[in-house]
Formats: C-alpha cells, structure tokens, sequence
C-alpha cells in the first residue's frame, strides 16, 4: 500500500476527475498545479501514483525497476484479445516503446540504423519546400486552418514519403490515424458493456493490412530509397526484424511518427499568436525557431503524460508506488514546476535553459526526436515569417477530446495576406 490517508486518496479521486472533465481540454494547468501542490498522490481505484515533480519524473523515466510494458498492467488477461481471428498477426506483435530490455534494445538498435540523425539532416530542404507548397495553398483565402493547412498534412506527407507510401495512399492514414490514436492517448474507449468493439481496433486492423502489403510488395523488389528498404535491410550481428516486428514498427512510425508533431506545430503557432512579440521575433530573425519549439516542448507539450508499472516496491518521495500498481508521471506539469523553470507559466522562447521532457528520458527517449523538431522548426519560422497580420478566429480554439496527446481540432487563423 502507500502512504496515503483517505482524505488524499480522496483529494486524488477529485483531481482525477477534474482532469478527465471536458472542461480541462481548453487548459489543464491549473489541474495540474494542483496535483503538484499535493505531491505524489495515490488513487485507489485506479491502483495508480499520479507523480508530478520535475526531478521525481526524470528519475522515474530511467528507474530499471518500473516497466514500459502498461499493456500488461491494462490488459493482464492475454485471453482478452480485441481483434477478430482474421485480423494479421502483426496486430498483436508491441510496439517497441512499449517494451523492456532486452527486447525493447535489441528493436530499437536495428530501428535506429534506419532512422539517423545524417537521415533527417538531408531532408530539410524537402520538408521546407512541403512547408513552402502548403503555406502557398493558404494565400487564396481570407482565413487559413493551421491545423489542417499546415500542421496535420505535413508530418503526414513527411513520414508517408520516408517509409515509401505512395502518395495517392496517404489519404488512407488520415481515418486509421484518428482511430488509433484513442489508444495512443492511452483513455481510449475499451467498449460498452454489450461488447462492441472499440473503434481502434478497426483502425489498426486496417492499417495492419495495408503496411502487411506494403513490406511484401518491398520484399519483391527492395532496392529502393525508402526507409522500408532500410528496415528491411537493417542487421546488427546477424539479428534482423521478423515480419511482425518490421510491421508493427512501420505502424509506429506512422501514427506515433506524425500524430505528436502535428500539436506540437500548432501548439506552437497558438501559443506565438497568443505572444505578438514572440512571433515578431521570430519572424525577424528565423534563427530563433529552435528555442522557440523547444520552449513549446516545455509550455504546452503535445504529450502530457506517460506512464510505467513497479516492478517492486518503489519509493517516490514521502509515498511509496507498490509493485505491480501503475505510475502516472504528468509531464506537463512537471514542465510547470518551479523548481525546473523558474517562472514557469510564462511563454517564454528567450529562457537561459529550458527543461523539459517532451520526448521523454532515459532509454525510451523518442527515436523520431529530431524529425519532429525539424518540421516544427521549419513550419514555425515560415509562418511567422510569410503570413501577414496572422490572428486567431477564436480563442480558445476547439480541442480534441484526448487527454494524453493535447491538440487542437482547428485552428482558424484571419491574415492580411500570405507573402510567396
């Protein structure tokens, strides 16, 4: 047990509440400073410690003994299998940050070879033209989505491009993205009580059949510039990818590989639309664009949340998390914390340093990293450097509902012009 009495553990159960209200979606801060305020808390019914320091989460986040592997802490009955008998193996293979060592480092030593830092570095000039392609497209008009003008179909193009998707495809991944993205966020609908089927599962199903196509229309004829072929190719002593886990790793990177970029672009331009003078700054000196993704990361990340099961008995501060029960590290308000970053409520792009954990710590820190911050980079200057008089419809803009992966569902901006 920990160390809670009841009236925490009651405290807890509220705050929990408070968080998952529909309410939070448009800001979710001042939930957060509350938990802070308590410490680590412990909720009962969801056999759960809700931690919130800065300098617990990064110890948590490298502690060997707390696992990866939630699936086995939501779903600890494998007999319970969603997915219907003709749905691909690969469905059931774990994405590789959802798992330990050895197995998670054995994925990830043969994913990385494919996916390098020289990798992205000779992309920028692609991926600002995509950037330059869609912000034309926006100049027609009087108002332009961010969202689905720039921050949606980017990442997506992007990533479809990498693995060697045909381009008249990626339509396709819009609606399996959406779906499956429910389980990502991690409160996905597990169901009603008749039994239907949650609507993810269609979506991975789907996918799974697609990407099973495509590894096998690549294994017929691998010598291509794609990242597929890389997979495909990808050694290490001897050790290859099996089908299923070059599969599963494919469906990753397309869902996990664009869905957090997407909200952290338009996280950004919300918050520079909402600071003139930060987004003046930039528009005049393009250089400051990766501190202000980095201060993005920190003020308003499109993660806000990860969590680990105890593998023993854990002590966190004055609580202890007992094994087998579930850790919940919010990191949005751990990016919130004092002690971290002084003055933390402030967007602030010009901080001395900035600490934040947004693409999390220790070995599952997220391989897609420096993707994602070139493409906010690249789309964040280039907005405030070529639309003119941007300001917001609405604001607060509408959210998503999810609780984990924070986004918008639009972000209609008026302007004055879109310079070419």
């Amino acid at each position: 047990m920990s160390m809670a009495t009841d009236s925490e553990t009651t405290s807890g159960i509220h705050l929990v509440g408070k968080l998952l209200d529909p309410a939070s979606r448009i800001d979710p801060y001042p939930v957060y400073a509350e938990f802070r305020a308590r410490g680590p808390v412990w909720v009962e019914e969801m056999s759960s410690l809700v931690v919130t320091g800065y300098r617990d989460c990064e110890t948590l986040l490298r502690d060997p003994r707390l696992s990866a592997e939630r699936w086995r802490f939501f779903n600890p009955d494998p007999s319970a299998d969603p997915y219907p008998p003709d749905a691909p193996a690969s469905v059931r293979q774990p994405w590789f940050l959802s798992l330990d060592p050895p197995d998670h480092t054995r994925l990830r030593r043969l994913v990385s070879k494919a996916f390098t830092a020289r990798t992205v570095a000779r992309m920028e000039s692609s991926v600002a033209r995509l950037v330059g392609e869609l912000l034309d497209q926006a100049a027609g008009g009087e108002t332009f989505d961010v969202l689905s003008g720039l921050a949606y179909p980017l990442p997506m193009m992007v990533i479809c491009r990498m693995l060697g998707v045909p381009a008249a495809d990626e339509r396709l991944f819009h609606g399996w993205s959406t779906q499956l993205t429910r389980l990502l966020d991690g409160f996905s609908d597990p169901g009603d009580a008749s039994g239907q089927t949650p609507e993810w599962v269609h979506g991975s199903v789907e996918m799974h059949r697609y990407v099973n196509e495509l590894v096998s229309d690549r294994r017929k004829s691998p010598l291509r510039d794609d990242l597929i072929s890389e997979l495909l190719a990808a050694e290490d002593g001897g050790d290859v990818l099996s089908h299923d886990e070059l599969v599963s790793t494919i469906v990753l990177l397309l869902v996990a590989g664009h869905e957090t970029t997407v909200n952290l672009i338009a996280n950004g331009v919300l918050a520079l639309l909402r600071h003139p003078g930060h987004l003046a700054a930039l528009r005049a000196d393009p250089g400051l664009a990766p501190a202000v993704v980095e201060e993005v990361l920190r003020y308003d990340p499109p993660v806000q949340l990860t969590a680990r099961v105890a593998r023993e008995d854990v002590p966190v501060g004055p609580a202890k998390l007992p094994a087998g029960s579930l850790v919940i590290l919010l990191l949005a308000a751990a990016h919130r914390d004092p002690e971290a970053n002084p003055d933390p409520d402030r967007f602030d792009p010009g901080r001395e340093q900035v600490r934040h954990l947004g693409f999390g710590f220790g070995s599952h820190f997220c391989l897609g990293a420096p993707l994602a911050r070139l493409e906010a980079r690249l789309a964040l200057a280039a907005f405030a450097r070529r639309v003119r008089e941007p300001a917001l419809v609405a604001d607060p803009p509408p959210y998503r509902e999810h609780i984990n992966l924070r986004g918008v569902r639009e972000l209609l901006v008026a302007h004055a012009g879109v310079t070419r």
